[in-house]
């Protein structure tokens, strides 16, 4: 098929070398002369595991090719997927202005039998909007339909190559055909294409982010509680995963979630569920809670320090908002460099690929070590924010030389409390008690 990519961020980019590799023809399109140039250089404006290979793969093979050009994108597209950014507004709503600007774009070129896909996150009711902005402007009907993406990031390749489930929302069985034949290559082991009602489609993205923003707050409420009546998360949760109704899924203590889509997700539903006359209480306390668990770590650290952390030297390994990606959106990592540059101290800090995204918003503000165990040089504390696999077995010997003060605060839960202990460190993590 002869597909073409509206949007060249994490979502077209990853969707658009996927389809090719399965044999179609695809052109990805951007506004961005600079991202365009960079890719057919063969440079990736993402990291993301194996994603460079599966670009240049394709490129030679001469299935994906990069333009600014949008005439010549759409003209040939047999399925225009638009995956353009639809980022949270000042009132929480999901801003549209770069989606209507490309419909209004494409409208003069489509072909009598293209079909139109949003792939980008919109709101419930954008189908039809869309349907009907593109009626008036060609004169005719056209097929528009939904594709939501469930990509993690760090696994998006996996993710979509061997997806869970595909939904697809039509107005047509037709259309829906058309979408099931494009996707076979990828359900080879019998995982369920879902046509539904493109409304449905769009609401089933919004509550499935949703629902996986609930559990992370939830165990995270709970590891609150924990640490105040004595339990040990790590135990509570052990003791709830196993029964089958619940599972381990999300349910691993932390610093908050974070991310281009959990909190811009569950605001916007909670958006929608006001204008509609709902009051969103579950929504809203989600939202909440992960607000206050981001701030669980500056609670601890000051509580450590008596509040004086003026001339301190504070470490933090991981700085993206989780392993297997340099994405800083929302990261509780930020929260807690801005509090600790508040309070005067000194921030070194590591990552293995965000480093650069925290640089350009930073500057000079932080110490950039190129090494976790350089980061631990002279420091008074170290706090983990990210539990990239750099962290999960450290020479703990050479951490207690380095430092200045052994005392780790544990945002992940990578370590063991006694392992801690033993070794001589005042440790803090998340629903378990503290030693040393």
């Amino acid at each position: 098929m002869k597909i073409t990519v509206i949007g060249t961020g994490y979502v077209g980019l990853v969707t658009g070398t996927c389809f090719a590799d399965s044999g179609n023809d695809v052109i990805c399109v951007d506004i961005d002369q600079a991202k365009i140039d960079r890719l057919n250089r063969g440079e990736i404006p993402i990291y993301e595991p194996g994603l460079a290979e599966m670009v240049q793969h394709n490129r030679a093979a001469e299935r994906l090719t990069f333009t600014t050009d949008m005439f010549a994108a759409i003209k040939p597209a047999e399925i225009i997927f638009l995956a353009v950014g639809t980022p949270q507004s000042d009132t929480g709503a999901a801003d549209l202005s770069a989606l209507w600007s490309v419909v209004d774009g494409i409208a003069a070129y489509l072909r009598k039998d293209a079909i139109v896909v949003t792939k980008s996150t919109v709101p419930v009711g954008t189908n039809a909007i869309l349907d009907q902005r593109l009626r008036e402007q060609t004169g005719r009907d056209c097929d528009v339909a939904s594709n939501p993406e469930f990509l993690k990031e760090g696994s998006a390749i996996e993710d979509f190559m061997k997806p869970d489930r595909v939904v697809v929302g039509v107005r047509r069985p037709e259309v829906g055909e058309v979408l099931h034949q494009l996707y076979k290559p990828f359900l080879r082991t019998e995982k369920p294409f879902l046509a539904m009602s493109p409304e449905s489609a769009e609401m089933t993205k919004y509550v499935a982010n949703a629902l996986l923003s609930t559990k992370i707050s939830f165990i995270n409420e709970m590891a609150n509680l924990c640490e105040r009546m004595g339990g040990d998360i790590n135990d509570v949760r052990r003791g709830i995963g196993h029964d089958s109704r619940i599972g381990f899924a999300f349910l691993f203590p932390g610093v908050g979630y974070g991310g281009s889509c959990f909190p811009k997700d569950v605001r916007a539903l909670v958006q929608m569920a006001n204008e509609h006359g709902v009051t969103p209480q579950m929504l809203q306390a989600v939202d909440e809670v992960n607000d206050r668990q981001k701030r669980v770590m500056i609670d601890k650290i000051e509580t450590h320090f008596d509040g004086k952390l003026r001339g301190k030297t504070i470490a933090i390994w991981g700085l993206a908002f989780k392993p297997r990606t340099d994405d800083i959106r929302e990261a509780p990592a930020l929260v807690l460099i801005d509090w600790l540059l508040e309070q005067g101290a000194k921030v070194h800090v590591h990552d293995p690929e965000a480093m650069d995204n925290v640089r350009a918003q930073y500057g000079e503000k932080l110490t950039y070590c190129a090494k976790p165990m350089k980061a631990l040089e002279g420091a008074d504390a170290l706090a983990i924010m990210t539990e990239w696999g750099d962290y999960q077995r450290p020479e703990f010997k050479a951490m207690f030389q380095q430092m200045r003060s052994p005392v780790v605060f544990d945002g992940r839960n990578l370590y063991e409390p006694w392992t801690m202990e033993r070794l001589g460190f005042v440790y803090h993590s998340i629903g378990r008690p503290a030693v040393g």
